[in-house]
This record gives C-alpha cells, structure tokens and sequence, in this order.
C-alpha cells in the first residue's frame, strides 16, 4: 500500500470517528482529545492530519459535499428525462445520508459554524449543489418563476435533510421507498400550479401583527 493510500485511509478513519463524535456531543463541547481517545491517534499524531478542530469540521463538510456531488454527476450523466433526474437526485442523496447519519447531523446542526475561508469553500459547494437541483426543476417546470423554483429547491433539501430526526433503517421503510415516496410528494405538488386567487403568503396587513412580542391590537403591551 503505498503512502497515499495509507494517508487517505487513516484521513477517512479519523473523519468518520470525528463526525460520531460532533453529533453526538455537538461541535463545540467535542474535543481533539475526544477524537484521539475515540481513533487510538495521539494528539500530536491527529495535527499532522488538520491544523485546528475547525480545519477538521471544514474537511467533514467539504468530504460529504464532494462525495454526493461526484456520485451525483455520475449519476445524472447518462440520463436526459427532468424527472428520472430529480428522483436519481432524491435517491441519491437519502442513500448517502441513511448511510451516514452522524455526518448529516453534523452538516445540519454545524451548518454557520465554519468561518473565513472554511466557510466560503463549502458555501460554494452548497451552491453547486442547489444549481444542479434548480436547474432540473426549471426542465421539469419550465412555467415557475425563479422565485417559485427558489422555494422548491430549498423546500427539497429540508424534505430530504430532515430525515435524520426521525427516520430510523430498522424500522422505517427502506431507503427505496422512502426516495420513491418523497419524489411523487414532491413532484405532485411542484406540478399543479396554485388555483386563480391563491392568497400569496400573509398578507402586508398582517405582516406587522405576527411577532409574539407585539400586542395584536397595536397597543404597548406595558401600558396599562
């Protein structure tokens, strides 16, 4: 095996134990000590990988968007029908998230915590992705507004990244189902346009009344 291979084996093993770690303590309560215990790396051993705990939350980050982006564009290279795009996409990231539930937790909860340059590399990452969902919607729905494709595309994402709160493999439907499930709810409801004279959201009236910390009658709630 040669150096490389070994380097990037032991990269994974240490990122893969980090990720457990972040979820189930959260970053910010997890320390490098933490890792070492959990991998058997010596501190000293664990700095030649990453230079700071944040460097390793960023190569978390960026590794899952990597791994799902490159699976991603395989995927989709051979396949031109808008919907047999989106439902490889949906199929593709819940498979990859089922699989690696901790690392999802951690791109949910941990998702401003990067900063500085960290943070601009996985934003573009982030960015690449929401394009390449975007741009099948605008195939498949060609009349939405940017806005309405805007609203779908990110609605989506917190469909399918919402799983780790409640989907569990042992007893929930299998990965399969549950992508399949999820594309004919999605796809149903992108698909039929609002009736003539849908309400577009709260109305400006109503807007000024919704804080829990104002009075609904526009009083100041510390007058008598």
């Amino acid at each position: 095996m040669d150096d490389r291979r070994r380097y990037d084996e032991k990269l994974q093993r240490i990122l893969k134990e980090a990720s457990a770690i972040f979820a189930e303590k959260s970053y910010h309560q997890a320390s490098v000590r933490d890792i070492s215990s959990a991998t058997g790396i010596s501190l000293s051993g664990l700095y030649y990988y990453f230079r700071s705990k944040e460097e390793l939350l960023f190569l978390i980050q960026s590794h899952c968007f990597d791994t799902i982006l490159a699976r991603l564009r395989q995927d989709l290279a051979p396949i031109s029908d808008p919907e047999t795009r989106l439902n490889v996409l949906i199929g593709n990231h819940l498979t990859f998230f089922a699989n690696n539930m901790a690392e999802m937790k951690v791109l949910s909860h941990e998702d401003d915590t990067l900063s500085g340059e960290y943070a601009h590399r996985v934003l573009d990452q982030k960015k690449d992705y929401a394009e390449i969902v975007q741009s099948i919607l605008a195939e498949l729905a060609p009349w939405r507004s940017p806005d309405d494709l805007r609203v779908a595309t990110f609605s989506l994402f917190g469909m399918m990244n919402w799983i780790y709160t409640w989907y569990r493999p042992d007893r929930d439907v299998s990965v399969e189902r549950l992508s399949r499930d999820m594309s004919h709810l999605f796809l149903r409801g992108l698909l039929q346009p609002l009736p003539p004279g849908t309400p577009q959201g709260v109305s400006r009236e109503r807007k000024d009344q919704t804080s829990i910390w104002r009075d609904p009658r526009g009083a100041n709630p510390n007058e008598p």
